[in-house]
């Protein structure tokens, strides 16, 4: 029987075939025992694992933004890489983001940290890890996630043209190391963390450098 994940009905289609592996069965037994867990606390909201393909379509991607995993505090991970609702105070991570992105593009420094925008207007906002256990980063990098998101930027990578993958840290970079270059543009420089945004992340121009692509292929520009 097809397990029915409940995921935006373009990346079923595409994704099908990943969803009846054994490897993604027994990370789904394992995700569900984990949210379970009286001991432990998992973020983001189990309605909300899925939220960054919800949140941009397969057939609507234009761009690619690789993160590690979800923030693991309190009421901070909502599904989209980076991202923090309305109403939770903005990381670092995400200050120096929109620093970057008001530096290069001269909009105005956002009132909120919520990345929703960017994904209705195209932006996949993947994290390689799409849970994590409270006040352990990293802690489900290891059960099966970075597998299914290897295979996730995999088909992108082959079944799409004129993407921009971001790709900020060793980490993104080594997810994407299989990107077709002839095909898409791909961007790396350091982590917008405030340990490594002034070793390039600052001035890496992203943004204006992304919207200049997509515009040469034709394909609307994002509204950072």
């Amino acid at each position: 029987m097809p397990m029915n994940v409940r995921i935006e009905e373009g990346w079923k289609n595409i994704l099908q075939d990943e969803f009846e592996k054994p490897y993604f069965i027994e990370l789904t037994q394992k995700v569900k025992a984990e949210y379970a867990d009286p001991s432990t606390r998992v973020y983001p909201p189990g309605k909300k694992i899925f939220a960054a393909f919800d949140a941009c379509p397969f057939d609507n991607v234009k761009v690619v933004i690789i993160g590690q995993d979800p923030y693991h505090g309190a009421c901070q991970a909502n599904g989209l890489c980076f991202s923090v609702a309305e109403n939770v105070k903005m990381p670092p991570s995400l200050v120096n983001i929109f620093k970057e992105v008001s530096d290069d593009t001269g909009s105005p420094f956002p009132t909120n940290g919520d990345l929703s925008r960017w994904a209705e207007q195209g932006v996949l906002l993947l994290n390689s890890s799409l849970t994590v256990r409270e006040g352990q980063p990293g802690s489900h990098s290891s059960i099966g996630w970075e597998e299914f998101t290897d295979k996730v930027v995999d088909k992108l990578n082959r079944e799409k043209q004129n993407l921009v993958f971001i790709l900020w840290g060793a980490h993104a970079q080594r997810k994407g190391g299989k990107i077709d270059k002839s095909k898409h543009l791909v961007l790396s420089s350091p982590h917008p963390s405030p340990l490594s945004a002034h070793k390039g992340f600052f001035g890496n121009h992203h943004f204006t450098k992304a919207n200049a692509y997509l515009e040469k292929h034709g394909v609307g520009k994002i509204n950072w």
